[in-house]
């Protein structure tokens, strides 16, 4: 067998390769294959929670420096702030520049409303009782009910806790610390195991994606995907690619880095089936434990940058389809709620369509109903929205860990250029998992 197809990444690629071609060849078969996919995100998201758990108390009891963590903390979320509103102003000034939705010239009355339902009903859930209720959310009922529901920003919330009592109770707490380290290292390993079945998920979902909207699915809304996948790439290499520059690393080199991952997101369309290996090679590139622990899991709730960018361009497509005026106020509108809506949607059934109609909710200029035109070609979104929002929150942990002085810049700069650097304790226990080796980059 080539040395190509025996790394997980050369499989991924194998797997790509023959879904396209069964989605086409025989696509009511390849629509069947829909459980390989879904089975796989499963299997990563059902240990995620109490992954993120051990990673983010270690961090914390293991940095000694409560202070420390805390100005991490504030860092973290002054960036994700800055940086979503500029994703979020992007998606604006594109929709209002290329107009993609201008000339569908769409009846509102005309468009299935019972699609919509289930996401408008999330939307509820989601925006009700508004930015108090949202924050009384990230408190769980009970401890245990966080980790069953899997709530990230809960779970996070109960780690960041835990973690600065055992900090606080120093050597007695000693005991308790090195038993959720070596839980970690076993759920890595556990990690590894799964992450053997990556081919057949991407098998599955690029097979089903195929098979049901075949390739000229994008016809209708091309406009709209194309303008969107063309706003995350300017983005990622534009904004991304200069805060990367600022914090003194290249963003092609990160990328190249995270090839693998960033394979499995595309054909998945989800971020959740590398959360693990994301956080173990961002400690490989010599990230402290702590902020990697930190950064990651509240971005993904709080630093989704493509997703910012998918809500306001989608919101203004739906006023151009279906030829409603908007204003300046409503864009400023949209843009100031849609800073609140993007926030905490991780995890929500359909979330993307779901924060789309809590954002239009609250500007009822805007027929809701048009997002039937969107959930069309959602799915094919959402694999630009997963990549972008990665990207974002891997770049985010650089740049706060560069802010704060928690990077070893030799063994960073060595890892993303391919050299040899002495193997980490997450090397061994993930070394079934998609981490690059040197010699081979």
């Amino acid at each position: 067998m080539p040395k190509f197809l025996r790394s997980l990444f050369g499989q991924v690629v194998l797997a790509l390769i023959v879904g396209v071609a069964v989605g086409l060849a025989v696509p009511e078969f390849a629509v069947k294959l829909k459980p390989l996919g879904d089975a796989f995100i499963k299997l990563i998201k059902m240990i995620i929670p109490v992954l993120v758990f051990c990673v983010v108390v270690h961090g914390i009891a293991g940095a000694g420096d409560l202070k420390r963590v805390g100005r991490v903390g504030v860092k973290s979320l002054i960036y994700f702030e800055v940086v979503t509103t500029i994703a979020l102003a992007l998606g604006l000034l594109l929709a209002f520049v290329f107009q993609p939705g201008v000339g569908m010239n769409v009846d509102p009355k005309a468009l299935d409303a019972k699609a919509m339902g289930a996401y408008a009903e999330n939307a509820s859930k989601l925006t009700g009782g508004g930015t108090v209720e949202f924050l009384m959310k990230l408190i769980p009922s009970t401890v245990v009910n966080a980790f069953a529901t899997g709530d990230v920003l809960q779970v996070l919330l109960f780690a960041i806790l835990f973690g600065c009592a055992l900090a606080m109770l120093g050597e007695r707490g000693a005991p308790v610390s090195q038993f959720i380290d070596t839980l970690s290292h076993v759920l890595f390993k556990t990690m590894g195991i799964i992450i053997k079945f990556a081919p057949l998920g991407v098998l599955g979902a690029i097979a089903f994606t195929v098979g049901k909207y075949g390739i000229g699915s994008l016809k209708q809304l091309g406009m709209l995907v194309v303008l969107f996948y063309a706003a995350v790439i300017v983005f990622v290499f534009v904004v991304l690619g200069a805060i990367m520059r600022l914090s003194g690393f290249s963003i092609l080199k990160l990328l190249k880095y995270l090839r693998e991952e960033l394979t499995v997101v595309f054909a998945t369309t989800s971020s959740d089936s590398v959360l693990p290996q994301i956080m173990s090679k961002l400690k490989r590139m010599g990230i402290r434990d702590s902020t990697v622990g930190l950064v990651i899991p509240t971005g993904y709730s709080f630093n989704l940058d493509a997703f910012s960018i998918y809500i306001t361009l989608a919101a203004v497509f739906i006023a151009q389809a279906t030829n409603t005026p908007i204003t300046m106020t409503d864009l400023l509108t949209i843009l100031a709620i849609s800073l609140v809506t993007s926030k905490g949607a991780h995890g929500v059934p359909g979330s993307a369509i779901v924060v789309l109609a809590a954002t239009l909710q609250a500007i009822p200029a805007i027929p809701a109903i048009g997002l039937v035109l969107v959930l069309s070609v959602d799915w094919f979104m959402g694999i630009a929205r997963a990549l972008g929002n990665l990207i974002g929150n891997c770049v985010a942990t650089v740049a706060v860990a560069a802010w704060e002085g928690d990077i070893d810049r030799q063994r960073a700069h060595a890892v993303l250029n391919g050299e040899p650097v002495p193997p980490t304790e997450d090397d061994a226990d993930v070394a079934e998992a998609p981490i690059a080796v040197p010699a081979r980059a």
